[in-house]
């Protein structure tokens, strides 16, 4: 027993992609040897060579960065058997739940209901959870669907619990049908498998019920009647109390809408985080917090005594700040025709940033040390609040003028457990203070403690921040999958999630929190802060993209060139890299179609929700507009065909007009129109396979010409683009020398 109490709760695997490393080292060789070519026996500096020298130059830079990131991939192994061993049940730490949601109509309700009763069902001991929801549209909709759900989770959570149901989100457990396969061994399961399918049904039919015929405010609605989504008090209420502190019971669930005014800045999801920071830490501040965006459930229900493996190990316990699990989808097409998953990217990237300082934090299914959102260092211990005045001073700057609060965080700093209130209503004026919009005025809040502020990718600010005083993270990959979501649905949502996610990761890189100042002023390994760039430099990458994607079309169309005459460097270049991502997407258990959709959609993608993502921040940079924070369409289950759809937003300007040029291009070359008499062909293979090759990338552009309604491509941007490309083939045209 006590050889076991001395072995680690879990291990770090350092892996060995032999084949992976060999195919990137080659794909930097030819990098290199490509820029060797240009500059020391090329010597050609006409427009094209030039800026194709610019743009590799920038891809290898880019390569390298990659290999920085994927050189050293290691793989996290929990073991919960010898955190049983150690900790009972009754030693347990405490664990608050938050889930955010927005907008009743793009993220509805019975989804936020579905993750909510996932996590009401954890295979945790129930005294120690406690569920916390933000409402950021203080809908009185969203406030019904969750209290119908507390009275269902009531035989919900039993049933699961009973019989060690995996997926416990109601709408996915009852979609599979494999799920009964029970029933010829056990009636009594069948039974009660009956039962719940059927209450299930009603629950979501009273809740789809209010949707359509709104829900009456009077009696507990009625505070919700003289409200608007931006302009109201806090709203604080206890759904579900485990007031007798059983362990066989429903945990806590809390209903948080903060104060919001028109004149008060609300700082997105960064804010309402920081106010289930304040909120819980007067109501139960567990030493540990998982966050979940309200479409992820829970598809491992031993995902918390996972991530307690990692936290409570020796270890872990002075290094780790928060566990990452991987995004994954339970919706996603088949063969992801808009690159929705992920998988190989989490797995080569994601491994390798766990051999470096660890994963960065992805915004959702990830558990967090809520000490570390205090400030607190891996060697700072701060000192008794009530030592001093001054002491006292300080805490009121960093954390505001609660003195419940203060005390709430002056005990988790030191690492004591707070004597909170038996009944959690007791504790309601204070969190009301504390959620109150004002409350973060001339405080640390979003600029040292909590989640920070300004940027809309507040997750990798704080994640970037958190590594820098000098913590680790780790990454849990559980089997089964930890968590699972819903996927964007068509290509539409796809690129406002994408333009989000690089306008903020630009915004940083652009910003005094570049993670190069957190190498050389903060804590964060040279390498990790390379990792770092890697993806906030996303943005900035979509121009050198654009230039060298209408590079084969200029020379084609001004009959010059931009490549060697013998093309073999570009050649072996395209084919060892394409036989790198197809062989790690096959490993990871892709097909080849759906490494051909990542690829056609990494172009499509880059040059134009990137592009516009990047041109918003130089735009706010300029003083001219500020970035659009976007709530993208969530689906309770798959609605799309796989096709792609348009709509007359800007972002389909640059792919649709980029198609146009190939095409141009293609047509040129075919009828030799480049040529004038007497005159020699200057442009090769290379250019025309170049063309033609995004003309590939670009297929379901060129389909969307000639389709109707929402999956043809509108007039206006057709009209638009044509313009844009007849201004290009002017402008190529007045390039050429007579």
């Amino acid at each position: 027993m006590g050889n076991e109490n001395t072995l680690p709760l879990y291990d770090k695997i350092w892996l060995k992609y032999t084949f992976s490393r060999v195919m990137d080292s080659f794909t930097l060789f030819f990098l290199l040897l490509l820029l060797g070519y240009r500059i020391f026996y090329d010597k050609n500096y006409s427009i094209p060579c030039v800026l194709a020298l610019l743009c590799e130059s920038w891809f290898t830079f880019t390569w390298i960065l990659t290999m920085n990131t994927k050189w050293s991939p290691t793989r996290t192994i929990t073991h919960l058997d010898r955190l049983m061993l150690r900790v009972s049940e009754s030693e347990l730490p405490a664990l608050d739940l938050f889930v955010t949601t927005a907008d009743p109509v793009l993220e509805p309700p019975i989804i936020t209901v579905n993750t909510v009763l996932s996590l009401l069902a954890l295979d945790y001991p129930s005294n120690k959870l406690a569920c916390y929801v933000s409402d950021d549209a203080c809908s009185p909709l969203t406030f019904y669907a969750l209290q119908e759900a507390a009275k269902f989770a009531e035989i919900w959570v039993p049933f699961c619990k009973k019989y060690n149901i995996q997926c416990r989100a109601p709408f996915r457990y009852f979609s599979d049908e494999d799920n009964v396969s029970k029933k010829e061994d056990s009636p009594e399961f069948y039974q009660d498998w009956l039962r719940m399918k059927e209450e299930y049904g009603f629950l979501k039919g009273k809740i789809e019920n209010a949707a359509q015929n709104s829900v009456p405010l009077v009696g507990e609605w009625a505070i919700f009647s003289s409200i608007k989504p931006t302009n109201h008090s806090a709203i604080i209420k206890v759904l579900w109390e485990n007031k007798e502190n059983l362990i066989d019971v429903l945990p806590h669930l809390i209903y948080i809408s903060r104060e919001k005014r028109p004149e008060q800045s609300h700082q997105y999801k960064a804010g309402a985080m920081n106010v289930l920071t304040r909120v819980s830490g007067l109501m139960t501040n567990a030493p540990f917090i998982l966050n979940l965006d309200c479409d992820m459930h829970v598809n491992n229900p031993k995902i918390a005594l996972h991530a307690m493996c990692i936290f409570l190990d020796s270890k872990g316990e002075k290094e780790v700040a928060f566990v990452q699990c991987p995004q994954q989808f339970y919706d996603g097409l088949r063969d992801d025709p808009f690159g929705n998953q992920l998988v190989a990217l989490f797995v080569y990237m994601g491994g390798g940033y766990g051999g470096l300082q660890g994963i960065f934090y992805a915004g959702t299914n990830c558990f967090h040390r809520r000490k570390v959102f205090y400030g607190l260092c891996p060697s700072h211990y701060i000192q008794n609040g009530k030592n001093g005045g001054g002491v006292t001073n300080e805490m009121e700057a960093t954390f505001g003028t609660s003195k419940r609060f203060i005390e709430s965080a002056t005990h988790t700093l030191e690492g004591k457990m707070l004597t909170l209130n038996d009944n959690l209503c007791n504790s309601l004026e204070d969190a009301t203070k504390v959620a109150s919009c004002g409350f973060e005025h001339d405080t640390a809040w979003g600029k040292q403690v909590g989640w920070l502020y300004g940027s809309t990718s507040e997750d990798i600010l704080t994640s970037l921040n958190i590594h820098a005083r000098g913590w680790r993270s780790e990454m849990c990959s559980s089997d089964p999958i930890a968590f699972k979501g819903c996927s964007p649905q068509d290509n539409i949502v796809n690129m406002i999630q994408q333009k989000r996610w690089v306008s903020g990761l630009s915004d940083i890189l652009l910003s005094k929190h570049n993670p190069i100042f957190g190498f050389l002023y903060g804590k964060i390994q040279f390498r990790q802060a390379l990792g770092y760039v890697w993806f906030m430099s996303w943005g900035v990458r979509s121009v050198p993209e654009i230039c060298y994607a209408v590079l084969p079309a200029y020379c084609i169309i001004t009959n010059s060139s931009f490549m060697p005459k013998k093309i073999w460097i570009h050649t072996s270049l395209f084919v060892i890299y394409n036989m790198s991502t197809l062989s790690e997407s096959l490993k990871t258990g892709l097909s080849i179609r759906t490494w051909w959709n990542n690829q056609k959609m990494m172009r499509i993608t880059t040059m134009s929700a990137w592009f516009f993502g990047f041109l918003a921040i130089l735009l706010k940079l300029l003083q001219i507009s500020k970035p659009v924070f976007e709530i993208t369409k969530k689906h309770e289950s798959s609605s799309s065909d796989g096709r792609f759809s348009f709509n007359e937003s800007p972002i389909f300007l640059p792919s649709t007009t980029i198609l146009f040029v190939q095409l141009t291009s293609l047509v040129t070359s075919l009828f030799r129109w480049s040529l004038r008499v007497g005159s020699e062909v200057g442009y090769g293979y290379g250019e025309v396979l170049c063309s033609a090759y995004l003309v590939a990338c670009y297929l379901p552009f060129l389909k969307g010409l000639f389709r109707t309604g929402k999956h043809g491509i509108p007039l206006s941007i057709i009209f638009k683009s044509a313009i844009l490309s007849f201004l290009f083939v002017h402008l190529c045209k007045l390039t050429i020398i007579v």
